[in-house]
C-alpha cells in the first residue's frame, strides 16, 4: 500500500490496487477453509444420521459380538476394569464397556491380533465406543472393520437368512417399552427388501419394518414413524414368562395381519425406490448424452482443423503420415460410433430401472409392549 501525489493538483490519494491483489490469495484461502469446514460439518451430520438409522451404537455392536460368540460356541467376553472408564466414575453406565477377549478357537483366534501393546507386550482390553479410546493406548477400539466385529456380523447375517432346519438364532423376542411409547401390546416384523435389476445385479438392499397395536383383540397398523419410535423405545428388559406365552398366542392369531402390514410397507417403499431410481436414471441419461455429445463436437472440431488435414509437412516421414492418417480414421469412426453408444447406454439404464423387482425374505418378528401391560 502506498500514497500517490499528483504534481498538478497536489492532491494525495490512497492507491490500494496492489494491496488488494496481494490479499486475493488470502481471501481465496479463507473461502476454501470456510467451504471445507461446511463440507466436513455436512458429512459429519450425514455420518451421525446414518449411525442413528442403522442403530450403530457401541452397545448394539457389543451385543452383536456377544451373540455371535455364543452362536459360534466361543467363550464370552470378559468384563474388565479400566481406570477412568469402568467402574464408571459418573455412575451412568449400567453395562461394562471394557472387555478382555478370551482365548478363542479356530479361525476366531485371529481376532486377537493387534491386542498386544507394542512396547510393554501386555494384552489390552477392547472397547466398542471410539470416545473411550481417544487419547489412550491401553485399550483397542473394536470398530466396524475390526476382525472380531466383521466375523460377528457375517455370522449373524448368515443366521438371519438361514433356511429352515439350520437356524440357531431365536427369531422372536419380547421387550418392555415405557407406557409413553405404546399404550397396548404391539407386534413389529422385519423383512429384507432386495431390489434386483433386469441384468440380475442387486441395485438396493435394506431392512424394512412394519407392525401394529393389539387393541381389543384387533390389529391396528402402525405408521412408519410410530414403528420407529416403538423400536427406539424398547428396553433390554423382558416380560414375564406368562406374558411371553400370551404374546406368542397373539402372534399366531394376528400373523396374517402382520404379514399384510409388512407387504403394504414393502409396496410403499418400492414405490419410493422406483421414483428415486427413475429420477436417478433421468439424470444419468442426461449426463451420458451431454458428455458424449460434447465429446463428438470436440472430435469433429479437431477433424475440421486444416492443420490435421495437411499431410505434407516438411520433415514428415511416410510412417508418420500413415500414423496420422490412421489416427484421423479412428477419430472419424469414433464420431460415427457415439450416437450408437448413446442409444446403447440409455437403453441399458432403462433396463436397470424398470425391470427391477422386489424379493421378500425370511420374516423376523419382534414383540413390544408397554411396561404396565407386561407386568
Amino acid at each position: 500500500m502506498r500514497y500517490y501525489t499528483s504534481s498538478t493538483s497536489q492532491r494525495t490519494r490512497l492507491q490500494t490496487e496492489q494491496a488488494e491483489k496481494d490479499s486475493e490469495q488470502v481471501r481465496k484461502m479463507l473461502k476454501f477453509e470456510r467451504d471445507l469446514r461446511a463440507q466436513i460439518e455436512r458429512l459429519r451430520n450425514q455420518l451421525d444420521e446414518s449411525r442413528r438409522e442403522l442403530r450403530l451404537s457401541p452397545d448394539n455392536i457389543q451385543k452383536v459380538v456377544e451373540v455371535a460368540l455364543k452362536l459360534a460356541d466361543q467363550p464370552t467376553l470378559i468384563p474388565a476394569k479400566l481406570e477412568g472408564v469402568w467402574p464408571d466414575p459418573g455412575g451412568k453406565r449400567k453395562v461394562c464397556p471394557v472387555c478382555d477377549l478370551p482365548a478363542l478357537k479356530s479361525s476366531w483366534q485371529y481376532c486377537a491380533e493387534g491386542l498386544r501393546q507394542p512396547h510393554t507386550g501386555q494384552i489390552r482390553p477392547i472397547v466398542f465406543d471410539h470416545r473411550l479410546a481417544d487419547g489412550r493406548d491401553d485399550v483397542v477400539l473394536a470398530h466396524l472393520n475390526h476382525r472380531l466385529v466383521q466375523m460377528s456380523l457375517r455370522l449373524l447375517r448368515a443366521e438371519v437368512w438361514s433356511t429352515e432346519g439350520k437356524k440357531k438364532l431365536n427369531r422372536i423376542t419380547a421387550r418392555l417399552v415405557p407406557d409413553t411409547a405404546l399404550r397396548d401390546q404391539a407386534m413389529i416384523a422385519h423383512a429384507r427388501l432386495v431390489v434386483v435389476g433386469g441384468d440380475c445385479h442387486r441395485l438396493h438392499e435394506e431392512i424394512i419394518s412394519a407392525g401394529g397395536l393389539l387393541t381389543g383383540g384387533k390389529f391396528s397398523r402402525l405408521n412408519v414413524g410410530q414403528t420407529k419410535d416403538a423400536l427406539a423405545a424398547a428396553t433390554v428388559d423382558e416380560p414375564s414368562d406368562s406374558m411371553k406365552r400370551i404374546l406368542l398366542r397373539l402372534y399366531k392369531e394376528h400373523h396374517e395381519a402382520l404379514v399384510k402390514a409388512l407387504e403394504a410397507r414393502m409396496k410403499d417403499r418400492t414405490e419410493g425406490l422406483a421414483k428415486f431410481l427413475s429420477e436417478r436414471e433421468a439424470k444419468e441419461v442426461e449426463d451420458i448424452r451431454s458428455i458424449l455429445t460434447e465429446l463428438k463436437k470436440t472430435i469433429e472440431a479437431e477433424l475440421a482443423d486444416s492443420g490435421l488435414n495437411q499431410l505434407t509437412f516438411d520433415g514428415w516421414t511416410d510412417p508418420e503420415r500413415e500414423q496420422l492418417e490412421r489416427n484421423m480414421n479412428a477419430l472419424r469412426a469414433r464420431v460415427l460410433e457415439i450416437p450408437k453408444e448413446i442409444e446403447r447406454e440409455t437403453s441399458a439404464m432403462g433396463l436397470l430401472t424398470f425391470a427391477s423387482h422386489i424379493t421378500l425374505h425370511n420374516l423376523l418378528s419382534v414383540f413390544a409392549n408397554s411396561a404396565r401391560s407386561m407386568k
